[in-house]
């Protein structure tokens, strides 16, 4: 993998943080921002499923889909 330099500006507060924790979990600065960076990315929602996006407006607005749900589960397990 490529790497390059990046200057950044953040308080000292927590750049003092950030080296404190690296060095309690014996990792680098550089390897949790990119441990960091990793998680964001991953994060990013994806393209909807096709069976998900089948259902998708099947149940009206007005109806609260929750409640329904509560409510089956309730009259179920009485």
């Amino acid at each position: 993998m490529e790497t390059t330099k990046l200057t950044v500006r953040l308080p000292r507060a927590e750049v003092e943080f950030a080296k404190q924790y690296a060095r309690e979990h014996g990792i680098t600065v550089t390897a949790l921002i990119d441990r960091y960076f990793s998680r964001l990315r991953a994060a990013v929602p994806g393209p909807i499923h096709p069976e998900v996006e089948r259902f998708a407006g099947l149940v009206p607005e007005h109806i609260d889909a929750r409640q329904v749900h509560r409510e089956h589960l309730e009259s179920k397990h009485r």
